[in-house]
């Protein structure tokens, strides 16, 4: 009887491996980032822990045995949802990874744009003394997070530990700790006006495609900045470039772009107004560990027990 596979294309240590061959000791366990390694098995695993590209054409097609897919990652749009959909495939992702490095990056991208910190490590490399005209505080400002998620909830927490008041959004409109008030997107507008910072963290979905263009950038603050860590096609880039070049907006902090990597003739990389980080707000040292202990072990346990999985189960009629 040919044993039942499970891949993981990520190089996740002996640790992790044997936590997992624990749960499955009579399957056939696959390890390893490179091709070669789980490339020859693809069209027979069961479970796939860590989506490729290449993965579409080898393991979904007529004779698949795939059951189940462990995103690698928060956000599964590049993936070929329709496909996984319509082969009854369920998808998990990673959401929840990334709460801590990412609003960290938030809270570190905004007091940069606030204390000037970018401005005064260019002035150190050019040996420049001088004030920059630094004069903003973070305390007691108004932040909004559009989407409020695991990574929205403990930038909240963050926020609040500057005495801001935090305004929210998301889709269910529920209320949140930590969020002073709660609105859903058809109220963005309403929002938008009274942020000193405004914070996407929302996924990339069809109603959050170029959700932020030259209207909402009008509504906004002329003092206000703008921190991108969701996904670039959220925002109208073009549109985004005019509002910081008008002054419409104070700065931005951008860490997800339109076309990544970001093209070096991008008029964002020489704006004095403007964070570049190259979409790696959530990378962190705890990410295996986070993947495998969170989420995955919990859901392999439930699969095993032919339950449905109890975390990050993807919505595919949402995209999240």
């Amino acid at each position: 009887m040919n044993k039942r596979i499970l891949i993981v294309t990520q190089d996740i240590g002996d640790e992790y491996t044997q936590k997992i061959k624990n749960l499955v000791p009579d399957w056939e366990l696959i390890v390893g980032k490179e091709k070669d390694i789980w490339a020859p098995y693809a069209n027979k695993a069961e479970i796939i822990a860590g989506w490729k590209k290449e993965l579409e054409e080898l393991s979904l097609h007529g004779r698949s045995e795939l059951r189940w897919v462990q995103a690698w990652s928060a956000g599964v749009n590049t993936m070929p949802l329709d496909k996984l959909n319509s082969q009854g495939i369920t998808l998990t992702s990673a959401n929840g990874v990334h709460a801590y490095p990412i609003s960290e990056t938030i809270i570190g991208l905004m007091l940069a744009l606030t204390r000037k910190i970018h401005t005064y490590v260019k002035n150190q490399q050019e040996r420049k003394w001088h004030h920059a005209h630094m004069n903003l505080e973070m305390h007691g400002k108004t932040i909004g997070i559009i989407g409020v998620g695991e990574i929205g909830s403990e930038t909240a927490k963050l926020a609040k530990a500057f005495g801001m008041r935090v305004l929210g959004v998301r889709h269910s409109g529920k209320a949140e700790e930590n969020v002073d008030r709660m609105y859903t997107p058809d109220e963005l507008h309403q929002v938008l006006p009274e942020c000193d910072y405004v914070v996407i963290t929302l996924p990339l979905t069809p109603q959050t495609f170029q959700m932020f263009g030259e209207k909402e950038f009008k509504l906004m603050k002329k003092s206000s900045f703008l921190i991108n860590i969701g996904r670039g096609e959220i925002i109208k880039e073009e549109e985004l470039v005019v509002a910081l070049q008008s002054g419409e907006i104070a700065g931005a902090g951008l860490d997800v772009f339109s076309k990544e990597p970001l093209e070096v003739e991008s008029p964002l990389w020489d704006m004095d107004n403007v964070i570049i980080t190259p979409h790696t707000s959530g990378s962190t040292e705890y990410y295996t560990k986070r993947v495998i202990e969170n989420i995955f072990l919990p859901n392999l346990v439930h699969y095993l027990d032919g339950k449905q999985l109890p975390t990050n189960l993807v919505d595919y009629t949402k995209g999240y």
